[in-house]
């Protein structure tokens, strides 16, 4: 599977969504509940039946009541305000530029960032996230 291919306007509008995202997180200090919902959105991927993953899916009620999601919706929200000053750009994209982002705010590494990732409305069950308890599985 390549990378995603966007034209240059998509770029241009993901650069704008990054300072706006910058903004956003610096002046209401979200940066960790912003990760989260990165990580939330895209470690629900499964190698096995090559479902779920960094798709925005959470941003379904289906998805983000899950208990192991409590709280996100505070995030989505946030995203709201990212994704209304850019419609073109997809949810999955916002939520892990969101992350990229936090990760530089708090003094992160820089992180590339490939946009082009599509939304979708099937929401991940349950149980899909890494189990703390369990650690590392290869």
């Amino acid at each position: 599977m390549g990378k995603p291919v966007v034209d240059a306007e998509y770029q241009e509008e993901i650069e704008k969504a990054r300072r706006d995202l910058r903004a956003l997180i610096f002046n209401k200090t979200c940066a960790p509940i912003m990760l989260r919902l990165a990580f939330h959105d895209a470690g629900t991927y499964c190698k096995h039946t090559q479902t779920g993953g960094p798709n925005g899916s959470i941003r379904k009620p289906e998805e983000f009541e899950q208990s192991c999601n409590k709280g996100l919706k505070v995030a989505i929200d946030f995203c709201e305000e990212i994704k209304s000053k850019h419609p073109k750009i997809s949810y999955a994209d916002i939520f892990q530029l969101a992350g990229v982002v936090a990760v530089g705010i708090t003094g992160g590494p820089t992180i590339d960032f490939i946009p082009g990732r599509k939304d979708s409305n099937e929401c991940t069950e349950e149980g899909r996230l890494p189990d703390l308890e369990k650690g590392f599985e290869s």
